[in-house]
């Protein structure tokens, strides 16, 4: 066969996966086992066939026909005694013989049942045997007892003669069936050490077999994964630009193949993640920077806008009271909201400033007892709690590592703004409950005030957004923009709960331990998209 002709065959194998090896090889190996087997079947069916022909046939009828010539001879002797003495008791052995020699004959037929020769030697001896009792034993027998029989000295030669012929067909006979017996023995001999040959040849294939198996699966199964998780295992490691050596059959090549192109799409993912990964820390350090920055400004601008506010506000105020009254009602209106300018500016920067503090002058952490400053707040905002009527009550409140100051304006800013906020037609009722969930404390401030529609449940957080116009409720907007970051810079998050509908309920979560890195501080943009509230 050319190497032209082989081409096209092993790139048949070659596409041959793991099921179909499997399945060709148990085929092989069920159809040689088979004919091993169906091989030692006939070996052992054989040997047992003539172990039985030899045992049961051969043997006995060589035996037998010892017996039958036994009886013949003691019928010549006897027949031979009784003629040459006329005594009466050697007709006893010729008679004996004669009915062994029957029972004999009829064994010996039916041990050579279908074997011709035997048989026709048999044959050949019982007529030879007639004949001589024909000739001799039966008139010698009949001759009277008492004198010898003269028959007997009358047909000496020819009795011997037919006794002669006798032993020839006996001895015929005997030489056939123990050369039958000699070749029984010769064949059961020879079946024996084919079987040993042919079960010994059983056993060198099947352990040949097993070793071929086992050096196929390892060869075709065990060796290629053992390559496999290798080059996984060296990926796994970090060398990610190893690649992945495709062995084995068809099926477990196309996994090498999967697994290899899951490799350098993910050279390619981490190698876009690792670029984006630098775009992101170079806009993170930007971020934080420009906020940073941002919160300097915050603040240096809001201290230095203190003295010329002081100075406007001081100059309004003076005004209104030397000349109130004095000029036209447009005037004193006029005064009037330049004064409050003056005041609500003062205000808004005050809590500028309280707000860029968060994260960069409050930073004291400590163990903090929030059932103390939650009591220390509560005090502080008494006059507006008795005003309104309030009823504030909590539950038992962890101790914290955290800002004491700060944990004081969000406590302020929370039971303030539940205080605020309420119903005209009903006394303010504020529930605090706090709740271990995993590693976190989770806080929840609800009120029976006029609630937060869901849709500003986002925007009520952002710096400076309002609900509601000044003339309803007074404030700044920056109470939960301050909340918002105070709960942030000590690992939490903060939302308003929007199924609650009987009023506000804010939750917010807190860390038991600062986190080792807290967020930058940061000043959220004034969000003017909301509306400015009626």
């Amino acid at each position: 066969m050319t190497s032209e002709e082989k081409q096209p065959r092993t790139r048949g194998l070659s596409t041959w996966t793991t099921r179909r090896w499997l399945r060709v090889g148990a085929a092989v190996s069920l159809v040689v086992l088979a004919l091993l087997g169906t091989a030692g079947g006939w070996v052992l069916s054989r040997t047992q066939a003539l172990s039985t022909d030899l045992v049961d046939v051969r043997s006995p009828a060589l035996t037998t026909a010892i017996r039958l010539e036994s009886a013949i001879l003691n019928q010549e002797t006897g027949i031979r005694g009784y003629g040459l003495t006329g005594t009466p008791e050697f007709i006893a052995p010729y008679e004996q013989g004669l009915t062994e020699q029957r029972a004999s004959a009829a064994d010996l037929a039916g041990l050579l049942r279908g074997d011709r020769a035997a048989l026709a030697d048999l044959e050949a001896v019982q007529d030879r045997v007639a004949r001589w009792q024909e000739m001799i034993a039966r008139p010698v027998a009949a001759t009277p007892p008492g004198t010898p029989s003269p028959l007997a000295a009358a047909r000496a030669a020819d009795g011997k003669a037919a006794f002669d012929a006798v032993r020839v067909a006996l001895s015929g006979q005997q030489e056939r069936l123990r050369a039958d017996l000699d070749r029984a023995r010769d064949d059961l001999t020879a079946t024996i050490a084919l079987r040993n040959w042919v079960f010994s040849a059983i056993a060198v294939l099947i352990v040949v077999l097993t070793a071929f198996v086992f050096e196929g699966l390892r060869r075709g199964i065990n060796q290629p994964l053992e390559q496999l998780g290798t080059d996984a295992r060296t990926i796994a490691g970090g060398d990610f630009d190893h690649p992945i050596t495709p062995t084995g059959p068809a099926d477990l090549r196309h996994l090498s193949g999967e697994i290899d192109f899951m490799r350098r799409r993910l050279v390619r993912e981490l190698a876009f993640s690792e670029e984006a990964r630098l775009r992101l820390d170079a806009q993170a350090a930007d971020l934080q920077r420009s906020n940073a920055e941002l919160e300097q400004f915050a603040y240096v601008a809001s201290h230095d806008l203190q003295e010329p506010l002081r100075k406007v506000s001081s100059f309004t105020q003076l005004l209104q009271r030397r000349y109130g009254g004095q000029l036209d009602a447009r005037a004193d209106q006029y005064i009037d909201f330049a004064v409050d300018g003056a005041n609500r500016m003062q205000t808004l920067i005050n809590d500028l400033l309280d707000f860029s503090r968060v994260g960069r002058l409050h930073n004291a952490h400590e163990e903090v007892d929030l059932d103390e400053v939650l009591e220390r707040t509560l005090s502080s905002l008494s006059v507006g709690i008795e005003e309104s009527g309030a009823l504030v009550t909590h539950e038992p409140l962890p101790s914290l590592v955290a800002d004491p100051t700060q944990m004081g304006m969000l406590w302020q800013n929370l039971i303030g703004n539940a205080v605020k906020f309420r119903r005209p037609d009903q006394a303010p009722e504020i529930h605090v409950t706090a709740a271990r969930e995993g590693d976190l404390w989770r806080f929840t401030v609800t009120d029976n005030g006029i609630g937060i529609a869901p849709e500003y449940a986002d925007k009520v957080f952002v710096i400076f957004q309002r609900l509601h116009t000044k003339d309803t409720y007074s404030g700044s907007g920056i109470g939960l923009a301050m909340c918002k970051k105070i709960v942030e810079f000590h690992g939490g998050t903060i939302a308003v709960d929007t199924t609650y509908r009987d009023g506000a309920r804010i939750t917010f979560t807190l860390a038991p331990r600062p986190p080792e890195n807290p967020g930058p501080s940061t000043l959220p943009e004034a969000s003017r998209s909301g509306p400015e509230q009626a």
